[in-house]
């Protein structure tokens, strides 16, 4: 076969393989560095761990809430408005549990007082002491932040899991034996409704309300 022909057959053959090998690899295959980049970039703002405002239980929508009433107490931040409130909620359960009404006054309304009163006196007169600890630190879900009236108003739901000891009076104790304690655990699920005057010199909230919450 002439030398010119094999050239031109060899030709065709290299020019057969180079278009195959750019269809395969003039490809782009898989994401490409350039798409994770735009992929990461588009992430909002709050998505990094140290992100101002990332706390859980406040979201985006409750944080366009919350908008009403920071327009009324500029002071007003929901993050750290749910970190309060967890620390008021741990006190307040465990101050109930132990009957520490100084430590309840000043965290309720005279309403709540007056209910959780109810309570302690009701455990008083049957002798019984109560001591209570979380299992895990509480969940709190900021749901409602507005203004109403002169009265700034901030609900949270609670989700906890408690076991109390629970220790009788000592004239059901055994002869000859201490009396037994008895220990619940048990979870709650409750909306804890805090209020606080606008514009007033004191900026401390109070518990107004509680109420059963959905688990």
């Amino acid at each position: 076969m002439p030398s010119q022909f094999l050239i031109v057959i060899f030709a065709v053959i290299a020019a057969i393989v180079l278009f195959q090998l750019y269809n395969v690899l003039g490809k782009k295959v898989g994401r490409q560095p350039q798409e994770d980049a735009k992929s990461l970039t588009a992430l909002p703002a709050t998505a990094g761990p140290d992100a101002p405002g990332r706390t859980p239980g406040v979201d985006a929508t409750l944080l366009a809430a919350a908008a009403s009433l920071r327009a009324r107490d500029p002071a007003f931040d929901p993050a750290r408005f749910i970190d309060g409130a967890r620390q008021a909620y741990e006190t307040i359960v465990r101050g109930y549990a132990a009957g520490d009404r100084a430590a309840l006054k000043p965290l309720l309304t005279p309403a709540v007082l007056e209910s959780f009163e109810t309570g302690i006196a009701a455990r008083e007169t049957r002798g019984e002491t109560e001591q209570v600890e979380f299992l895990h630190p509480p969940r709190a879900d900021l749901e409602l932040a507005s203004a109403e009236g002169d009265r700034a108003v901030a609900k949270v739901r609670f989700l906890a899991e408690l076991r109390s000891r629970i220790m009788p009076p000592a004239d059901e104790a055994t002869p000859g034996a201490p009396a037994e304690e008895r220990i619940e655990e048990r979870r709650t699920a409750e909306h804890w409704t805090f209020e606080r005057s606008l514009g007033a010199s004191d900026p401390n909230w109070v518990l107004a309300r509680v109420e059963p919450a959905n688990a």
